[in-house]
């Protein structure tokens, strides 16, 4: 039995379209782009920012000394400069259930939320964020339980808070509800704002313009809601594209690697079993037990990615986000008042973490943002000198922090800078033995089309382990070209000891 059940592409489409009403003739009637958010308090001129970023963060495996807290304090630090802060998915783990929220989510980040002095009478559905949270979906905020693994944590819930020194099972009754628990703590649920009060909630909150059109007005302290599971927002004359790449991650068939495939699932099957079978006591070593409790979800990973693969049949595909992203994108460009554009979104179509590069998801990401990019590229013709489509690229997924750039790939993603933050608090993971440099093409006459420049996570053995959990702060300079840097922000624990880091900023 896998330990979360997921819905299919077309399910989370649905389910999402419906909590916003989206379509809904009202929107249109009021001119209103339901993608776009407005941040009040935007200078409209490109003056100098910074901004934070974290993801893969919501664990409560830890109880007593949690990396994502450590995390948290290393934001804080930077907190008052910062504009908003980005999130690249897996806001809660392991199942982004409304019952995680509290513990995995409001209480590490509670000081930026209004009202955190006293988190735990705080709602997760009526969360106030001080400075703008923009979050994109990761895959664990979409899962669900299998009933028998709901009954079992429900029904077993009160002896493990007496033994949680002794146990943990970082689960409750029930999962995400496909996505439930994150839209109502992050979106404006107009599928729960009554018919006859629908075009009155419209005109209160759609109050900004941006290009034109009329849009959510995110007011810090006061309404901090995001219009749909995908959007666009604008600072300082600088788009940020917010992408839900949980439908369009879905692989492509196996084919002819099918037999090879179905042996691989069955030795990580039976690697999961008797990994699994070892979650016993591990008395107060939480190291300990968050490692054996990561590597089973990490193989529950491997294995829902080949089942995928497996699955037989056309990948299905969130075609009308994909040309959302590819007209806003066109766009963007074509604006005089746009100096830069950012792009967020949970699964990285380039990365060189152990158990993520080569996997059937990303390698569908790759393919499906390869060609926005390059129908983007088409439409634009030539871009200035050493500008790519995008400036920087964020993703989480991988449980690491990675810079790397992309080669000329032939493409649209040519030369763009990626930085994967998926090292916020949860599970760490290696980088993979193949090295920094990922190649394309046929055996014999490949091409290096990215190469990794910083790999944070988990690095070394025994007495020389260190696990190295991060966020990033980007500095932002005034004027054109965009010009960013990349600042580490990172808690790391070596020899059971909390220790310094430090590294060189990243100029981009």
């Amino acid at each position: 039995m896998n330990l979360a059940t997921e819905a299919g592409v077309a399910t989370k489409i649905r389910r999402m379209a419906d909590r916003v009403r989206w379509g809904h003739p009202a929107l249109a009637r009021h001119g209103i782009d339901p993608c776009r958010l407005a941040i009040d308090g935007d200078p409209g001129s490109p003056e100098a920012f910074s901004f934070l970023v974290l993801g893969d963060s919501g664990t409560g495996l830890h109880r007593r000394d949690t990396p994502q807290r450590r995390v948290a304090e290393q934001l804080l630090a930077h907190g008052a400069d910062a504009r908003f802060l980005l999130h690249t998915g897996d806001v809660v783990y392991p199942v982004g259930s409304s019952e995680q929220y509290p513990d995995n989510f409001i209480r590490p980040y509670r000081e930026w939320i209004v009202g955190g002095e006293d988190w735990e009478q705080l709602r997760y559905d009526r969360l106030v964020f001080r400075v703008p949270f923009l979050p994109v979906l990761g895959n664990h905020d979409y899962y669900d339980l299998p009933l028998p693994l709901g009954l079992l944590a429900g029904v077993t819930a009160p002896p493990r808070r007496l033994l949680r020194s002794w146990i943990q099972l970082d689960v409750g009754w029930h999962g995400s509800f496909v996505g439930q628990a994150w839209a109502r703590a992050f979106l404006d649920g107009l599928g729960a704002v009554p018919e006859a009060e629908l075009e009155e909630h419209l005109v209160r909150t759609r109050t900004a313009s941006v290009d034109g059109a009329r849009c959510l007005l995110y007011r810090p302290g006061a309404f901090t809601r995001l219009p749909h599971r995908h959007y666009s927002v604008r600072w300082a004359g600088v788009d940020v594209f917010a992408l839900d790449s949980n439908t369009f991650n879905q692989p492509l068939p196996a084919g002819a690697d099918d037999g090879q495939l179905r042996r691989r699932r069955q030795r990580l099957d039976a690697e999961r079993a008797t990994l699994l079978l070892s979650l016993g006591p591990l008395g107060g070593d939480e190291d300990a037990r968050d490692d054996r409790a990561a590597k089973a979800e990490q193989l529950d990973e491997q294995i829902r990615d080949i089942d995928k693969q497996l699955e037989g049949g056309p990948p299905a595909v969130d075609q009308e986000q994909l040309d959302w992203f590819a007209d806003a994108l066109i766009a963007s460009w074509r604006n005089p008042d746009v100096r830069g554009r950012l792009l967020v979104l949970h699964h990285p179509p380039y990365v060189t973490e152990t158990s993520k590069w080569d996997q059937g998801q990303t390698l569908a990401v790759r393919a499906r943002l390869r060609g926005v990019l390059d129908r983007v590229a088409a439409a634009l013709g030539p871009l200035p000198a050493g500008r790519p489509l995008i400036d920087l690229a964020f993703s989480g997924h991988a449980h690491c922090m990675e810079f790397l750039q992309t080669a000329d790939t032939g493409h649209g993603d040519a030369h763009i800078p990626w930085l994967i933050c998926g090292g916020s608090g949860y599970s760490l993971r290696r980088q993979r033995r193949e090295g920094p440099d990922l190649l394309e093409g046929p055996a014999g006459s490949e091409r290096v089309v990215a190469r990794s420049r910083l790999f944070l996570g988990r690095s070394g053995r025994g007495s020389s382990l260190r696990r190295s959990y991060s966020a990033l702060r980007v500095d932002v300079a005034a004027g054109t070209p965009l010009k960013l840097t990349l600042t580490p922000l990172v808690a790391e624990k070596a020899e059971g000891r909390w220790r310094p880091y430090r590294g060189a900023g990243i100029a981009v």
